[in-house]
């Protein structure tokens, strides 16, 4: 592990025995670049996101904690991405190298901490090794009242062009989108034509995302959903941290618990995922 930095950013990198790394940054316990052995780069991180933390980063995987999206009276996605999380752990474990961050209450701006009064604990595991990713979000309820929380990693993959991404294991999974009833996917691959966003609800079992030359395959526990997401053209151009041409490159697919989970004093809750190139 060495401590670099992220544009203004202060962060840590990991390097595995056999080249693979990972670059966090302690704001937002933010995984702003993955790159496999042979060193390519596997996120999307926008090249006119903000990375003095002035705002959240557009790209990576922000860690969304304890709200989704504005499913809540909160900060919209909730704190966890805009707040500064402590180093806490890094090594190497059979060949793969690791670092974990921890936030907790007393790391929370004064005022973020008092909209929010429940003591928690969060620790983000990130490990890399040849070519696979292993996120781990624990949350852990330290107060004496239950709180309840959404989580989700709002994964930014880099892909060469929209049009060739294909996602299968979503067949027959209900999701939600902008229309008013959610609705059972018919299609064996999803396809894109423009903007996307979707949530599907219990998954039954492993993704794989094909676009042109690559595949990789995501599996997940504890995390029970998925959303898929891609803004389009229209949107994308009214998002000032995101560039004219950036739309077309990148898919979000994030494992994620949507409806809010209820966390008993001194109980604790754990989503992994688990991401893993299988053709190149």
């Amino acid at each position: 592990m060495s401590k670099s930095t992220f544009g203004q950013l202060p962060a840590v990198t990991i390097r595995a025995d056999d080249g693979a790394q990972a670059t966090i940054t302690l704001y937002g316990g933010h995984l702003v670049s993955w790159r496999t052995s042979d060193g390519q780069e596997r996120l999307f991180c926008s090249r006119e996101s903000s990375l003095d933390g002035s705002r959240p980063i557009r790209g990576g995987v922000p860690v969304i904690f304890p709200q989704f999206g504005a499913r809540g009276t909160g900060m919209r996605h909730g704190f966890a991405r805009v707040a500064t999380w402590q180093l806490s752990a890094s090594g190497h474990d059979d060949g793969a190298a690791y670092a974990e961050l921890t936030l907790t209450q007393t790391d929370l701006p004064e005022a973020i901490a008092a909209a929010w009064p429940y003591a928690f604990s969060l620790r983000l595991r990130v490990a890399v090794k040849e070519s696979a990713l292993d996120l781990s979000l624990s949350v852990h309820n330290t107060g004496e009242q239950a709180f309840p929380f959404s989580a989700a990693l709002h994964t930014y993959f880099v892909i060469d062009d929209l049009g060739q991404a294909r996602i299968g294991g979503l067949q027959r999974v209900r999701y939600s989108d902008e229309t008013p009833q959610d609705a059972l996917q018919a299609e064996e691959m999803l396809q894109f034509a423009d903007k996307l966003d979707r949530i599907y609800y219990q998954l039954p079992g492993p993704l794989t995302l094909q676009a042109g030359r690559h595949a990789l395959r995501l599996e997940q526990q504890g995390f029970t959903d998925a959303v898929v997401w891609n803004p389009g053209a229209q949107d994308a151009a009214a998002l000032p941290d995101l560039a004219d041409d950036e739309q077309p490159r990148f898919i979000c697919i994030e494992p994620a618990l949507i409806q809010p989970d209820t966390l008993a004093a001194g109980a604790g809750w754990n989503g992994r995922q688990h991401i893993e190139f299988i053709q190149e």
